[in-house]
């Protein structure tokens, strides 16, 4: 049914500021400066080599920004919402519609690139935040070609991030959640497991060469009523080393390099600068293939 994590939103405040500032954390250009006919929100793509990162901003009038403007009032800057990628959309929603989640008609969407002018169209389908536990959780299926969103060459490939490796997602209740991304979605379940000296359970689900982690105490009954919420990323880089010297001559607050906790792994936390997403850089072990042990995505 979904067959890609095909991007992730980030809320912020202030476009240009915080374009400026991923362009510099990734170590890549945008691919898109788009704006929202009529939904009064504006945003920059950032094509990675298995997903997209959206930065959102709400700009003029428009149902979208104006809900966007009460989600930044509220909670301030950070990850807002997931999309999977789907090339049949109708029957998407129907599969949902049959496992008991109330997701929304297939909706046309359009943007416009501010700079060149070039099109995108595509058709959403979202998730109710009952459905969804909390987070902003939507089906997606592109109408335009891949190349309308071009993968940006970095000026220091070695040195640039190449990839989402993990999307950090908060339960108070793992097993309404597992039933959700597992169930309902189908996404694959590759971990499910207690980490008993930290009081933590993880799930991973793995979709499309990226990993949604799913962290939540171990101990205590669930509490239904508390929403899943949606809080870190994790970028896989080839060099770390030249990765950290360069992020940090950009100004960012960058932490030590230190082993992950998959061996062979090597990881660092960006501190700052990220539009309120706590961020992780990671080199992955010479092998690559499985994502980092849990819990590297919340150190240091």
């Amino acid at each position: 049914m979904f067959d890609s994590l095909d991007h992730v939103i980030v809320a912020v405040a202030d476009l240009r500021s915080a374009t400026e500032r991923y362009q510099a954390l990734l170590g890549r250009p945008p691919s898109w400066r788009g704006q929202h006919p009529g939904a009064g929100t504006a945003n920059a793509l950032f094509r990675l080599d298995n997903t997209y990162l959206e930065l959102l901003a709400p700009t003029g009038e428009g149902a979208v920004g104006d809900r966007l403007r009460e989600r930044l009032e509220t909670e301030g800057e950070g990850v807002l919402g997931l999309a999977f990628g789907t090339s049949d959309l109708a029957a998407a929603v129907a599969t949902l519609r049959e496992r008991g989640v109330s997701v929304s008609d297939p909706q046309p969407g359009h943007g416009r690139d501010g700079e060149t002018g070039a099109e995108r169209r595509w058709e959403n389908a979202f998730l109710t935040p009952e459905s969804s536990r909390g987070p902003l959780v939507f089906g997606i299926q592109h109408h335009s070609p891949p190349d309308a969103l071009p993968l940006r060459d970095p000026a220091e490939p070695a040195a640039a991030v190449e990839a989402l490796d993990h999307v950090v997602l908060m339960s108070a209740d793992l097993d309404a959640t597992r039933a959700l991304y597992g169930d309902a979605l189908g996404l694959r379940l590759a971990l499910d497991r207690n980490f008993e000296a930290r009081g933590t359970r993880i799930l991973f689900f793995r979709v499309g060469g990226a990993t949604v982690e799913i962290a939540g105490p171990m101990d205590g009954g669930p509490d239904p009523a508390a929403p899943d919420r949606l809080w870190g990323l994790a970028y896989r880089i080839p060099d770390l080393d030249a990765g950290v010297r360069r992020v940090a001559a950009a100004g960012f607050d960058v932490s030590e390099v230190r082993a992950g906790r998959k061996p062979g792994t090597r990881v660092c936390t960006v501190r700052d600068g990220t539009a309120g997403v706590p961020t992780l850089l990671i080199e992955p072990a010479a092998a690559g293939g499985d994502p980092p042990l849990p819990g590297s995505g919340r150190e240091g």
